[in-house]
């Protein structure tokens, strides 16, 4: 993997860690946490350029999710609606 490649990656985790931290209900939190760090230790040797380009992608746009939904989640068992 090229070192900007690996830069990007690395950049994205940390995104996705941090920005999970934002999720108020601990289950929640906890599992965001668990399936980013899995997925990522599951994709590390990946060497496809396109595989990676993919991946890269679809972390993205789950990024995204995470941005959009953290700060307006609701807690866990205390319904507003």
């Amino acid at each position: 993997m090229a070192a900007s490649s690996r830069a990007q990656v690395l950049r994205l985790y940390r995104a996705l860690l941090r920005e999970s931290q934002r999720f108020s209900g601990y289950s929640y939190r906890n599992y965001a946490i668990r399936r980013i760090k899995d997925a990522f230790r599951e994709n590390k040797n990946i060497a496809d350029s396109e595989k990676i380009e993919e991946l890269l992608n679809k972390a993205k746009a789950n990024l995204e999710v995470i941005q959009r939904q953290g700060p307006h989640q609701r807690n866990e068992g205390n319904s507003t609606s």
